[in-house]
Formats: structure tokens, sequence, C-alpha cells
């Protein structure tokens, strides 16, 4: 089994029509999330979203890429040496 490591998912969506789909993602991974937060920025009419979890790395990768994906957002990891 691979090591798990604290890791910061960063998102910026700028597409509010794929809400859902961000949060179906979190939700399938919701095993590996510690914590999250959602910030909607009115006046640039974006939300940030800041995920913590405690994953393999390649769980994180995954995750990262599903959600970067998406037509409007920009996703990025930040890994822990835990």
């Amino acid at each position: 089994m691979e090591e798990k490591r604290i890791s910061v998912l960063s998102i910026i969506v700028e597409n509010r029509a794929v809400t859902s789909q961000i949060n179906e993602y979190l939700s399938a991974y919701g095993e590996y999330i510690v914590g999250r937060l959602g910030i909607p920025y009115r006046e640039k009419q974006v939300s940030v979203l800041t995920v913590v979890l405690d994953a393999p790395v390649t769980v994180v990768n995954a995750l990262t890429g599903k959600i970067g994906r998406l037509e409007g957002v920009t996703a990025k990891s930040l890994f822990g040496k835990l």
C-alpha cells in the first residue's frame, strides 16, 4: 500500500456550472478529506476552495487532474513532507 501524505488541493472555480461535478469528485474521494473550505469571491465572480487531504500521492494527483480538467477550473496540489 502506498504511503499517505498530507496535501492541500487549491481550486479556483470561474465556471459555476461545474460546481456539482466538483462536489461529486470530492464526495468520491471523501475518505481522504481531512477538511475543506470554500469561499465565494463575489467581486471577482469566482469561488476559491481549499481541501486538506491525507492520501497517497497517486490519489491526490488523480483528484487534482479530474478537477483541473473541468472547464473554467484551475486546480493545484501541494504536498507536505509527512
